[in-house]
């Protein structure tokens, strides 16, 4: 399937190609820059034309929904600004910024109060987000505020009427689910009740409506979505890291997910050794055990960035994997961390699909 002529033809003119993020069964996004009427911008496609045949219509319909929200909050700073929108691509601003689960904002009450404050500008425009219990979707800008993305799902309402009313709580609860998961001894009583608290529709999905969506998307489509990794990073992962940690020489390993035009999506394995040249012999073990595929990738690196509790950081490292290099420098506490990153950044292996994002690298 191909873009239509006209989609196609304004593409060309206006979109720079760049990072792959994601691949799925109901679009390709990938970021890069777009030439809008203010000059060239950072700016995330939205694309329909490697869709299945099988999956085109309920495509079809979630990006519409998307074109149709964005378009609503225009003006409302909460989210990616609608540069361009055509009939089977979209074109949205990007928002500098990272997910909500990989800058892990522990304590940072500002954010939940920009996160409030985001919900109710959304609600004023009859915007329903409904699904901001992914932390993917939400968004913790460079800035320090909140953001909301990937408004596939939203429901845009000229009245406020009952279901409004339920949908808008719903997306309350869920960012005061954030809010417990991160900062909870900042819930208020208010708040506590809410969580406590599930809307009839909310109650009545749980045991029907997402059985059903489970069975569909799992089963039908074949479709699993944890951070983006799909059954890839969910099933295969964790066996093939525990294949890794046979080997003596390696003592710990983390495996994360990345957009792979060729395959859709691949894993990227991190991997705690000394000996450099240990990446051929970890490839002939994991192709012996005639277990999952192996790691796209498999990196050799003397430590793996850890957090104080002492798990890797895998946000970070998803980061390398993805050549989102400009996002890594926020989220450096120090210039240790910077120094350390630095030597990961200089051997890392997914050079093929990547844009010129790393003009300010981590430096020592």
């Amino acid at each position: 399937m191909s873009l239509p002529q006209d989609d196609a033809a304004a593409l060309s003119a206006r979109w720079t190609e760049g990072v792959l993020l994601k691949r799925d069964v109901f679009s390709t996004v990938e970021r890069g820059r777009f030439r809008s009427e203010d000059g060239e911008v950072d700016a995330v496609l939205r694309r329909l034309d490697e869709v299945p045949w099988w999956s085109f219509l309920l495509a079809r319909h979630l990006f519409a929904r998307e074109k149709r929200a964005l378009a609503l909050a225009k003006g409302l700073n909460v989210g990616p600004k609608l540069l361009w929108g055509g009939r089977r691509a979209l074109v949205r601003g990007f928002v500098d910024g990272v997910a909500l689960h990989l800058a892990k904002p522990h304590g940072d009450l500002a954010y939940f109060r920009s996160a409030k404050a985001a919900l109710r500008r959304l609600r004023r425009a009859g915007i329903c987000h409904n699904d901001l219990a992914k932390e993917q979707n939400w968004l913790v800008g460079r800035d320090g505020h909140a953001y909301v993305t990937d408004f596939q799902l939203a429901a845009c309402f000229a009245r406020r009427g009952r279901l409004y009313r339920i949908l808008a709580y719903e997306d309350l609860r869920h960012l005061l689910k954030h809010k417990r998961s991160y900062a909870p001894d900042a819930l208020t009583p208010h708040e506590r009740k809410i969580l406590a608290k599930k809307s009839f529709a909310a109650s009545l999905w749980l045991v029907t409506g997402k059985k059903v969506y489970r069975a569909i998307t799992r089963g039908l489509f074949n479709f699993t979505d944890r951070e983006g990794g799909g059954r890839r990073l969910v099933n295969d992962a964790p066996v093939l890291a525990a294949l890794i940690r046979k080997n003596p020489a390696v003592r710990d390993t983390a495996i994360v997910a990345f957009a792979d035009r060729r395959s859709g999506v691949g894993l990227y394995a991190f991997v705690e050794a000394d000996q450099a040249v240990l990446e051929g012999e970890l490839r002939n073990e994991l192709a012996a055990a005639k277990g999952p595929k192996p790691p796209e990738h498999i990196q050799v690196v003397h430590a793996l960035p850890r957090d104080t509790s002492g798990k890797p950081r895998t946000e970070i490292l998803q980061l390398v994997a993805m050549n989102q290099l400009d996002l890594i420098e926020p989220m450096m506490k120090n210039d240790q961390d910077r120094a350390f990153l630095k030597a990961i950044l200089e051997q890392r292996k997914n050079l093929r699909d990547r844009f010129n994002f790393e003009a300010d690298l981590p430096t020592s």
